[in-house]
């Protein structure tokens, strides 16, 4: 795992939940991980990990994160032992 990546894993882990993390980072790192990602409707992107489709809302007007997609994110990695 690049560091880059590793550094936007250790920010989804970190207490409290950051919201600061800019989605472009997050996509990357799921990426890495093997992610499909595809575009859907409005600015909605589909992830396919670990035989799963987790459909988030890509932000706007700016690129950080919500900490509630943050939090989902992070569940979904600790059920799959993805850890920094």
């Amino acid at each position: 795992m690049k560091r880059k990546h590793r550094k936007t894993l250790e920010q989804i882990y970190s207490h409290p939940i950051s919201g600061n993390i800019p989605w472009s980072d997050i996509e990357s790192l799921l990426s890495s991980l093997g992610a499909d990602i595809s575009e859907r409707a409005g600015s909605r992107v589909a992830i396919v990990l670990f035989g799963e489709v987790r459909v988030f809302h890509r932000p706007h007007p700016t690129p950080a994160t919500d900490k509630g997609a943050v939090a989902s994110v992070r569940k979904w990695l600790e059920t799959y032992e993805v850890t920094p």
